[in-house]
């Protein structure tokens, strides 16, 4: 009894001194390749854009938009690896043949660098899986999910509602400041088609005849902005609402860390909102 009290005794202790398998931003992104549920693509943003792969994970925090402050926020909370759907530097290919010598970019680097952090681009497979992950986090949070098309997660049929009613709703429910709307306050919505994000000409999904409003994050004001003015102006019942290129997907990337949560069970990961950058005078910050 006496030998297998040191025998156990033994093994404990030689448990405690040999280290626990640490958690890199390779096998992070590897998991990820593997549970997204489509191929990854040879052609894609979606790659480390700051860090080493080699980088022990301390925690994770998803993000709509890899900001300084983002950052900031991430390494006080010890998020060290951040996953962000847009870019990180700038540019949708995180290009950085502008930025080399640019103060603001340096800043940045240096800030990621002492701190030990990574930032991992996720946006085309996060698009691309079925559902769109965007999608999904963004139908859920303005409680929209239970009228959405189930061919397509992007078309919503719901009772009808005053556009004025339904922009105040969708404003209160994402705390959005700087919501612009396009249209008849009064027009009765009923069905509406949404492009998350950025959408370019656009003309296309805003002119269709099974719609009355077309919503996204943000576009060309002298292109699709004037063709709905123009629709509106020629008789059509049409209405167009820019939410901002931020709060139209923020709500994806909260569900991407929901998301995530099963299978990276080894580190704490959390959502961590990028800011509204506008406000407008009558919304002063602080005020």
């Amino acid at each position: 009894m006496i030998a297998t009290g040191l025998g156990l005794v033994s093994a404990n202790a030689l448990q405690a001194q040999t280290p626990a398998a640490t958690l890199t931003v390779g096998e992070v992104i590897a998991r990820i390749k593997k549970n997204v549920g489509i191929p990854w693509m040879e052609q894609t943003v979606d790659n480390l854009i700051a860090g080493s792969a080699e980088t022990p994970v301390k925690g994770i925090a998803t993000t709509m938009m890899a900001t300084l402050d983002v950052m900031q926020r991430a390494a006080a909370a010890g998020r060290n690896m951040v996953i962000t759907h847009e870019s990180t530097f700038y540019s949708h290919q995180d290009t950085l043949d502008q930025l080399k010598n640019d103060p603001v970019y340096l800043y940045k680097t240096e800030f990621i660098r002492k701190n030990g952090m990574a930032s991992f681009h996720f946006h085309d497979h996060w698009h691309r899986r079925s559902p769109d992950g965007i999608a999904v986090g963004m139908a859920r949070d303005l409680g929209w999910d239970k009228y959405a098309d189930p061919a397509n997660p992007r078309l919503f049929t719901m009772p009808q509602i005053s556009l004025a009613r339904l922009a105040q709703d969708m404003r209160a429910r994402l705390n959005i400041r700087t919501m612009r709307v396009i249209g008849d306050p009064q027009l009765p919505v009923s069905r509406v088609n949404a492009s998350w994000g950025y959408v370019g000409q656009g003309i296309n999904l805003a002119a269709r005849a099974d719609t009355d409003l077309f919503i996204c994050g943000e576009t060309r004001e002298w292109e699709l902005v004037e063709y709905v003015q123009d629709m509106i102006a020629s008789g059509r019942k049409k209405a167009m609402i820019v939410m901002g290129h931020v709060v139209s997907e923020q709500s994806g990337m909260k569900y991407c860390a929901e998301w995530l949560k099963p299978f990276i069970p080894e580190v704490p990961i959390e959502f961590i909102a990028a800011s509204e950058p506008f406000w407008t005078p009558d919304l002063t910050p602080g005020k």
